[in-house]
């Protein structure tokens, strides 16, 4: 992984990468179909499940049961093949958004990437031999199939589990639920989002009229600041990706995140706004 991460020969075709899928891919409708806004969690996780488990169910019976369930195996792989293009889409969709600000992350995504194509070539190939009747040459090559998707699997792990992509950014710091000092209520211009630091997690703090509303200024879907976001109404969207928030509870308005913000109530004594957190958490709207 130290290698891999460290290979600065692949910013240049990653970035553009990176560029393009954005480009194409702006926030709304389609955009949080890819993301899974509208599941509550990434969407790429679960369509690999249907890509690996057909490959790998195709594997296991030619291993158990040979050439006597071909036909299973052809089925198998076929449905794998087809999973993969949106399984591939909705990849590169988390993936470009966390690309511009992480080099390990875009590097990372680029052999993960390379592994998962390498292993549809493989199945791909073997589902040809398959439908010629040459069964063995189809199993040999289904097997290297495995081979390299296990390597893109261990890759898309890694980039879960050890860079974060998709989890939420604010999961282990949602604020606290006692009252703490946050801002002078003299700082607060109406209609200008401020940061504040409450009980060390940062927090957005909008004044509107008489109103004051705060949820967490980290954005949850890749952690960009929201105080630097553009203010609609009772809505704040994100600077980086697009995502919109209600300010008044933290609601999820449009993707492409996926889990709400954290929310404050807040209450002015003397010249100080006090905040605490708001229970449970919103759900997606």
């Amino acid at each position: 992984m130290e290698r891999v991460e460290g290979a600065t020969a692949l910013d240049a075709p990653a970035q553009s990468v990176g560029r393009t899928v954005r480009g194409l891919l702006s926030p709304g409708a389609l955009r949080d179909a890819l993301s899974g806004s509208w599941l509550g969690h990434p969407l790429h996780p679960l369509l690999t499940d249907a890509v690996i488990g057909s490959w790998m169910s195709a594997n296991l019976l030619d291993l158990l049961g040979g050439e006597e369930h071909a036909r299973a195996s052809e089925k198998l792989i076929g449905v794998g093949i087809a999973a993969s293009l949106p399984t591939a889409v909705t990849g590169a969709s988390d993936w470009a958004d966390a690309e511009p600000a992480d080099d390990a992350t875009r590097r990372t995504g680029v052999v993960h990437a390379a592994a998962n194509v390498t292993a549809l070539a493989l199945y791909s190939a073997s589902l040809a031999m398959r439908r010629r009747g040459r069964w063995r040459a189809g199993a040999v090559l289904s097997a290297a199939g495995a081979a390299a998707m296990g390597a893109g699997a261990y890759l898309g792990g890694h980039l879960s589990y050890a860079r974060g992509v998709g989890v939420d950014q604010t999961l282990y710091d949602a604020g606290s639920a006692d009252w703490h000092p946050a801002i002078s209520a003299s700082q607060l211009a109406d209609g200008v989002p401020e940061r504040a630091i409450v009980d060390e997690t940062p927090v957005l703090v909008v004044r509107r009229g008489e109103e004051i509303f705060a949820i967490h200024d980290r954005c949850s879907h890749r952690g960009c600041s929201l105080s630097v976001g553009k203010l609609d109404g009772d809505e704040i969207e994100c600077a980086c990706h697009g995502s919109r928030y209600s300010l008044r509870d933290g609601a999820l308005r449009r993707g492409p995140a996926t889990a709400p913000q954290p929310a404050f109530e807040a209450r002015v004594r003397g010249e100080i706004v006090e905040l605490r957190r708001l229970n449970p958490v919103p759900a997606s709207a």
